[in-house]
């Protein structure tokens, strides 16, 4: 276990601030987010393990050279078992639990293991994805876009930069999950969660 107040002086963790190609805007340090305030209080939770920033970094540099100008956006990336805990809390006995790993068993990101990334154009604006970072709603899962696509809930731009997003990261070893386009998770989670130690 690591403390999150460690993390910044903690050599296996490298801060988002440093890396090319990659804009911070951590919405739970903020009240933009499903919850309306800000959950992180003090905490710094600018940060991913130190393999996940490198890999994050790389996307950041596909992306660049494939379509100049545009630059992943990071809206979540380490947050700490103390959070998830609070975020579970707030959803607890609702069907949005769906989207939210039981902190029992551990979210990902709680090892710094796990980011929430979106798209900014050339113009520096986020790029319309279909929906919000953490709509808990099924245009935002990714296995449902071809049906979402054909009732016209989703629409074929909304695809292909969900596509962009995903070829950035895919080929710099994230994979992303069945139920949030933004989300994806460096490394195999049963090895995450068996081998690294979670942030508190």
């Amino acid at each position: 276990m690591i403390d999150c107040e460690d993390v910044p002086r903690h050599p296996d963790f490298r801060a988002l601030a440093g890396l090319a190609g990659v804009e911070v805007d951590l919405r739970y340090a903020t009240r933009d987010n499903f919850v309306g305030r800000a959950i992180y209080g003090g905490l710094d939770c600018s940060y991913l393990r130190r393999e996940a920033a490198d890999a994050l970094e790389n996307a950041a540099a596909w992306l660049a050279a494939h379509r100049p100008g545009y630059r992943l956006l990071v809206l979540d990336a380490l947050r700490p078992q103390r959070v998830q805990e609070l975020l579970w809390d707030e959803l607890q006995g609702t069907p949005l639990t769906l989207y939210l790993a039981n902190p029992e068993r551990g979210s990902i990101h709680s090892f710094g293991m796990a980011v929430d990334v979106t798209l900014l154009d050339a113009a520096g604006r986020e790029v319309d994805m279909g929906t919000g970072f953490d709509e808990m709603s099924l245009p935002s899962h990714p296995d449902h876009e071809a049906e979402h696509l054909a009732l016209g809930l989703l629409t074929a731009e909304h695809l292909r930069e969900r596509g962009w997003l995903r070829a950035a990261m895919r080929q710099a070893g994230f994979d992303g999950i069945k139920t949030e386009w933004w989300h994806f998770d460096f490394g195999d989670r049963v090895a995450v969660r068996r081998d690294l130690p979670r942030v508190l």
